[in-house]
């Protein structure tokens, strides 16, 4: 047991030399980085980490270099409004993220002087920050030993140990192996060198295993499996859900909208108005009833579609043209054409006006 203890140990020391090796010469240059073997800045890790929860690095990267430029700080940051930082974060999605960036950014700069903590356990007392996030902030910004593991590193892990049990069940064990492999010095390299490799080399279909610095120690494939790895469990089928949208234009082209409740779905972001969402069939009386003013809607033929975490949405459009008393009366701001474009109007909201208008599109897709 002992001798195999000390090969195990041993093995684990050669994945790190040898991607370590491999990242000081492919690593990705990415804006929030670091070179290899220097500590990155923890407010762009922190920003980049938030930003890249469930989104791609090439969706995240034009949003983070706004963000920065726009508050080079987590005291700026936190100087900010809310709704602007929700106005900068439109498109991006998963809108809980931005209301707990702004709150993580506030108790930063009253409670801990602008400064991260530089341990898990202070990073975890911060408002959306969860383990994967301050692992990987206390790894990667603070040279911690702490054990990163995101998606490219569950599959990394899986496939060099082969591990058969279906995710998510397999999760403690897979950060279990990716502890004994994480080395004692440039923890913070050794995570994104196991992110660079599920990213570029190591990927869901056809790894190039060829090209990677670790295939004579994985055993997945050694016995040819890894295209089969990770298992996951076949998902269920998302319940589909549907409303209706109104879209009301006043006579000088401005459109009606309206904030939605802090919280909840899309929180405290920019609505055209809707109806309820529910699992009925669409009725256009019923859906009508819910509109912000009594006129003669037009629907827009074809319906939107958007899918969410839990459910996929469907929504019928409807537009008119407010009378005078409707332009008064309407609840919600108007803005104009010109303007929507800056609002924050989530990637949904602006499905609905490129559908509805299809003239601004273009415009409005300029953000």
């Amino acid at each position: 047991m002992a001798k195999r203890s000390t090969e195990i140990k041993s093995e684990s020391r050669s994945v790190a030399e040898r991607l370590l090796a491999w990242y000081d010469v492919h690593a990705r240059v990415l804006p929030w980085r670091a070179r290899p073997g220097m500590l990155a800045d923890p407010y762009a890790v922190w920003l980049s980490e938030i930003m890249l929860q469930q989104t791609t690095v090439a969706a995240v990267g034009p949003y983070f270099r706004k963000f920065l430029a726009r508050w080079p700080s987590v005291a700026a940051l936190a100087a900010a409004s809310i709704d602007d930082v929700m106005r900068e974060w439109a498109g991006l999605g998963y809108y809980s993220r931005a209301r707990n960036l702004h709150a993580c950014a506030v108790a930063v700069a009253s409670e801990h002087g602008g400064e991260f903590p530089d341990t898990e356990e202070g990073l975890r007392s911060l408002p959306g920050i969860g383990p994967y996030t301050a692992a990987a902030i206390a790894a990667i910004a603070f040279g911690r030993r702490a054990t990163v593991v995101d998606g490219n590193v569950e599959r990394v892990v899986s496939r060099l140990f082969s591990i058969e049990t279906p995710l998510p069940a397999s999760k403690p064990e897979i950060r279990a192996k990716a502890d004994t492999l994480t080395p004692d010095e440039r923890a913070g390299d050794f995570a994104q060198a196991m992110m660079d490799l599920g990213a570029t080399i190591c990927t869901p279909k056809r790894p190039s295993c060829n090209r990677c610095p670790i295939a004579s120690l994985c055993s997945a494939h050694a016995a040819g499996i890894e295209e089969t790895l990770p298992r996951r469990l076949a998902k269920k089928e998302r319940p589909v859900r549907r409303g209706a949208c109104f879209v009301l234009i006043r006579a000088d082209g401005a459109m009606l909208l309206r904030k939605r409740p802090a919280k909840g779905l899309l929180g405290g972001m920019m609505e055209v108005p809707t109806t309820p969402w529910d699992g009925a069939e669409i009725d256009e009386t019923a859906l009508l009833s819910h509109a912000p003013a009594k006129l003669p809607w037009r629907r827009v033929p074809g319906l939107v579609e958007h899918t969410f975490t839990h459910f996929h949405l469907q929504l019928a459009v409807f537009k008119a043209k407010a009378s005078a008393k409707a332009a008064r009366d309407a609840e919600g701001i108007w803005v104009s054409t010109d303007e929507l474009g800056g609002e924050a109007l989530p990637s949904l909201m602006r499905k609905v006006v490129d559908h509805a208008m299809p003239d601004l599109g273009p415009l409005f897709g300029k953000r």
